[in-house]
């Protein structure tokens, strides 16, 4: 189907009212944010965790947490996260998809046989193919892509009670053909707005998501790495590299938080004073946070990065563009991976090669 039908079954399906039941389908750092906040402002969620979370949760509540001072806290009994498919799933209104982008076809099955036909999807996964992924398993009509501007942070308190931190900060954004996504979704701690393209957002934000790799290989907390002129080089040169292939396909990737995408090369080779002026905002994030994918490589779990700069340099070896950049960086997070001792702290020299 296209997007007519799509616009056909928006059109032909109820508005989704705010006591409708969304399901969080893969209760991570990102899941657990969102469907926290949704919760603490009344909304019916139904949380699907990983055994050991949900035992957390169940243990010792979960906290809510963010940048500008927000700490808010679920007590043990509040919240009941789900291990089994059917018990979250089962009368699911909405389900927001928030696992890895390799678990996308698993979790698609699992949606599949246990959420109710007309249940919405929304995609909130980094990478640009999930989307595709969904509707090609679950039906075309009823998949919407949304985007997660945002860094979430998962830690353990002392108690043994998780908190998941929002640190950094942005707008959530929808498909807006579906009625009453947006105002469902949309509560303190998530504001949400609508988008009419959301492939071209995915786009924008793939550009933006090729610093997870390095970030992860520095281990060093984000806003520290930003400010270095020898990252912020490095990641100018991936950019660079995906704007390239994005021109032969004829991509026009959407801006994200304000930057023209053509621009943001150029504005991470500024000299660390005049970048410091020029991006407060992409400076703006809390001062131990790292990507998801620095997460990964010291939880020993698989990362994104063939969804990331994997994906731009499979497109740039059929078009025969040169993408040696995001290749290198490809290899150096696989071989962090293989190794299994977290991120391998390299110097901006060591990823270059030089």
């Amino acid at each position: 189907m296209h997007n007519s039908a799509r616009l056909a079954f928006a059109a032909s399906a109820p508005e989704l009212r705010q006591e409708a039941l969304v399901a969080v389908a893969g209760a991570g750092s990102v899941g657990c944010y969102i469907g926290g906040c949704l919760a603490l402002e009344g909304r019916r969620v139904a949380f699907l965790a990983r055994p050991e979370l949900a035992d957390a949760i169940a243990r010792h509540g979960l906290c809510i947490s963010s940048l500008d001072g927000t700490d808010r806290a679920f007590a043990p009994w509040a919240i009941r996260p789900a291990v089994e498919p059917a018990d979250a799933f089962a009368q699911a209104d909405v389900i927001l998809v928030t696992v890895k982008s390799g678990a996308t076809e698993e979790m698609a099955d699992l949606i599949a046989r246990h959420a109710p036909a007309d249940a919405i999807i929304v995609s909130l996964q980094n990478g640009v193919g999930n989307v595709h992924t969904l509707r090609r398993r679950l039906g075309d009509e009823r998949v919407v892509g949304g985007m997660v501007p945002f860094n979430v942070v998962q830690t353990q308190e002392a108690s043994g009670r998780p908190r998941f931190h929002r640190a950094t900060s942005g707008t959530l954004l929808v498909d807006g053909e579906i009625p009453g996504l947006r105002a469902l979704l949309d509560v303190p701690g998530v504001r949400v707005r609508e988008h009419s393209d959301m492939p071209a957002v995915q786009w924008g934000k793939l550009l933006l998501n090729l610093n997870n790799a390095l970030n992860a290989l520095s281990g060093l907390p984000l806003a520290a790495q930003l400010a270095d002129r020898h990252w912020r080089l490095l990641l100018a040169e991936a950019i660079a590299e995906a704007l390239a292939v994005f021109r032969a396909i004829g991509i026009r990737p959407a801006r994200i938080e304000r930057v023209p995408p053509r621009l943001i090369p150029f504005v991470l080779r500024l000299p660390d004073g005049m970048f410091r002026l020029v991006a407060r905002r992409m400076l703006a994030v809390d001062p131990q946070a790292r990507s998801s994918m620095w997460e990964d490589l010291e939880r020993r779990r698989s990362t994104e990065i063939n969804y990331l700069q994997g994906a731009i340099v499979t497109m740039a070896t059929k078009l025969g563009v040169p993408a040696p950049i995001n290749a290198r960086i490809t290899d150096l997070v696989l071989l962090a991976e293989a190794a299994g001792v977290g991120s391998p702290r390299l110097t901006p020299t060591q990823v270059a090669g030089e």
